[in-house]
């Protein structure tokens, strides 16, 4: 099982990033799907995540409104739109999949996944 996040970088204040997360080796379409971030010396914390159909999301409440989660089950991905970065959004963003047993399941506790990528670094300047 892999999963294969990419698309962090550098952005100013303000801008937007696109991160991608695919999954290899498991049936994408019976998993939620989650986005996390951790900064060093912090504790990881929930970001996003999206239920296995793709019906139901949810969101931490410091990214509410500028960040949305997608999935495209055709191609074992999911996205993270970041809109209005913020400096305070700088982490390592992870993402993870959660064995679901019903459409509309999802977690945002950590211990609740499966399988984790490996991070993607996301800097926002100011």
């Amino acid at each position: 099982v892999q999963l294969q996040a990419s698309g962090g970088g550098l952005v100013q204040d303000g801008g937007s990033l696109r991160l991608s997360c695919q999954l290899s080796g498991r049936t994408f379409s019976g998993y939620a799907m989650g986005w996390f971030r951790q900064v060093p010396g912090k504790e990881r914390e929930f970001v996003a995540v999206i239920s296995r159909s793709g019906g139901v999301t949810y969101y931490a409440d410091f990214v509410k409104g500028r960040f949305s989660i997608s999935r495209d089950n055709a191609k074992n991905t999911i996205y993270l739109q970041m809109n209005s970065l913020k400096p305070e959004d700088t982490a390592v963003y992870y993402c993870a999949a959660d064995l679901a047993y019903s459409t509309r399941y999802y977690a945002t506790e950590g211990e609740s996944y499966d399988y984790w990528g490996q991070g993607t670094l996301v800097t926002v300047s100011s």
